[in-house]
């Protein structure tokens, strides 16, 4: 059974906007560090936002001021918010949860868990 599992994913055309989630509730571990990660065909996966548990976050350069990375722990979900999406940014994302403590970078080697992914298409 998976341990997160995200939602919100679709089509949406250039300029728009979408939120995804992610439900933590079956992760049994302290959610020290929890991050959205995204993947286009045929490419690296890339960590492109993290927020710790002091709900500091830490975003990729080609989001910052575009995406709103979020945690609800009284509800166990993680969101992310999309503005501006471009077509590029076509792809998977995941989402990413580790119970380590220590600064919440944005490195694939941070995260020991993962959801199956969600996918989000941006038509020009």
């Amino acid at each position: 059974q998976a341990k997160l599992v995200e939602s919100g994913g679709g089509s949406v055309q250039a300029r728009g906007s979408l939120t995804l989630s992610c439900d933590t509730s079956r992760f049994p571990y302290n959610k020290n560090c929890l991050g959205w990660f995204y993947q286009a065909p045929g490419k690296e996966r890339e960590g492109i936002a993290t927020i710790n548990k002091s709900d500091t976050p830490h975003y990729a350069p080609s989001v910052q001021g575009r995406f709103t990375i979020s945690r609800a722990d009284d509800a166990n979900m993680l969101y992310l918010q999309m503005n501006s999406l471009k077509p590029e940014e076509s792809g998977l994302y995941y989402c990413a949860a580790d119970w380590r403590g220590g600064y919440c970078h944005r490195g694939r080697s941070r995260f020991d868990y993962w959801g199956q992914g969600t996918q989000v298409t941006v038509s020009s």
